[in-house]
């Protein structure tokens, strides 16, 4: 078990991101919340972090933990950021709520030489059967707000993901499916039993250099 997998208490998704990156890297948070995957990655992984937060109790959050975070918007502040001024950009449950989630992940691979994106799978069986059965949208684990409350705008499936990374002509460097229990689901699985089966994925992506 990695020093990482042993804070169970943390999101098994955060643990998985804080896994991929290497230590001492210089990383970017994006919508970094209550700064809990910057803590784990300044604590064991020695990364030099920033992070940005649209909400202001997050950023309190954030400062509380000594962690170095500013207050922004994803959808607009981005542009801001100079290209390759992190090694990994993480927008980690986060894509989902934004207006423009195929500008804001354009702007994480020219502002990082790598990204990181995990989001909920909107096309898993248990929504699937919501929608079918029950004709309400539904409710899970990770989708838990009622349809009139939800900042959740933006929803896709792996499937949809992937057909997006395609069009922005970006490179899967590595992507691993959870399941509803927060286990890997197999490596070599086709993309559509992920996307069934799948509750949730991370993505490692770079963008192709001309």
């Amino acid at each position: 078990m990695s020093e990482i997998a042993s804070h169970t208490s943390a999101r098994v998704d955060l643990l998985l991101v804080a896994d991929i990156v290497d230590r001492g890297a210089r990383v970017l948070d994006v919508g970094c919340g209550d700064g809990a995957l910057l803590q784990i990655l300044t604590r064991d992984r020695n990364v030099d972090g920033r992070g940005i937060e649209i909400s202001q109790a997050g950023v309190n959050g954030c400062v509380a933990k000594g962690l170095s975070v500013v207050q922004g918007d994803a959808d607009t502040d981005l542009v801001d950021y100079p290209d390759d001024a992190f090694d990994y950009v993480i927008l980690s449950q986060t894509l989902q709520a934004t207006r423009r989630p195929r500008q804001v992940l354009e702007h994480m691979l020219r502002i990082g030489r790598r990204a990181i994106v995990s989001f909920p799978n909107f096309g898993h069986w248990r929504i699937r059967t919501e929608l079918m059965f029950r004709g309400r949208m539904p409710r899970t684990e990770a989708l838990s707000y009622s349809w009139y409350d939800t900042p959740n705008i933006h929803l896709c499936t792996i499937h949809d993901f992937v057909h997006l990374v395609d069009d922005l002509g970006a490179s899967i460097d590595r992507a691993v499916a959870l399941d509803r229990y927060g286990a890997k689901m197999r490596v070599n699985a086709p993309w559509w039993l992920w996307n069934m089966f799948g509750e949730q994925a991370v993505f490692l992506l770079h963008r192709k250099r001309g």
